[in-house]
């Protein structure tokens, strides 16, 4: 199962790290699509948000991630005790976070919520699976805000962070994430030269001041 994953390249990603905020505690950065969080473990995936940030922050720590084809909001501690901090915030699900994307296909409801637990998958490794039996519980948002010929936006606003979340909730309820190579159609994975996923704003609070901070990145897509 391993070998797979160790095999797995990313091809190289010329974007740049935007930082949108930084002081002695955090940055609030916005990740390319096409770059990942960490380094992977094969030598050929060394480049990631972490590898190029430690480079002139020397203390930074990832708190999470974002898959590889998503861009958007992250939030970095540079010492152990602001990464203590915001973990904890992440942990009481106190950090807001909303992402925009593009599914395949008209969804006929202007809101709803997902429902659907998400368990690993070890015969389809690295895919996670919905199960009902196994899998830890998993909630998600959604609000349209487009219908297009083929295609709806919506706004998503997960209320769990399970790895892979949205992009299984989508194609669970029969409307893939454009651009999507493990959960998508052949066709609507296609349909996208990347994948059509955003995270758009992120809210916590400061670790150090203990203000409310409201991260903002305007969707490229």
């Amino acid at each position: 199962m391993s070998v797979s994953t160790d095999n797995f390249v990313a091809p190289p990603c010329v974007d740049e790290i935007e930082i949108i905020y930084q002081d002695e505690t955090i940055l609030l950065i916005n990740k390319p699509s096409g770059l990942l969080t960490l380094s992977g473990k094969n030598p050929l995936n060394l480049d990631s948000v972490h590898y190029r940030l430690v480079q002139q922050f020397p203390g930074a720590l990832m708190i999470h991630r974002l898959d590889l084809g998503t861009s958007g909001l992250l939030v970095v501690a540079l010492n152990k005790i602001a990464a203590a901090h915001i973990n904890r915030q992440f942990q009481l699900r106190t950090v807001n976070k909303t992402y925009q994307a593009v599914l395949a296909g008209h969804m006929t409801a202007d809101s709803g919520d997902i429902e659907l637990p998400i368990a690993k998958d070890p015969v389809n490794f690295p895919k996670l699976k919905v199960c009902f039996n196994t899998g830890k519980p998993a909630s998600s948002h959604y609000e349209v805000l487009d219908r297009q010929a083929d295609t709806t936006r919506v706004l998503f606003t997960p209320h769990t962070g399970r790895t892979h979340q949205l992009r299984i909730h989508s194609a669970g309820i029969g409307h893939p994430i454009l651009g999507c190579d493990l959960y998508g159609t052949p066709e609507s994975a296609h349909m996208a030269s990347r994948l059509l996923l955003h995270a758009m704003t992120l809210e916590f609070d400061h670790p150090l001041s203990g203000e409310r901070m409201r991260g903002i990145s305007a969707c490229p897509f």
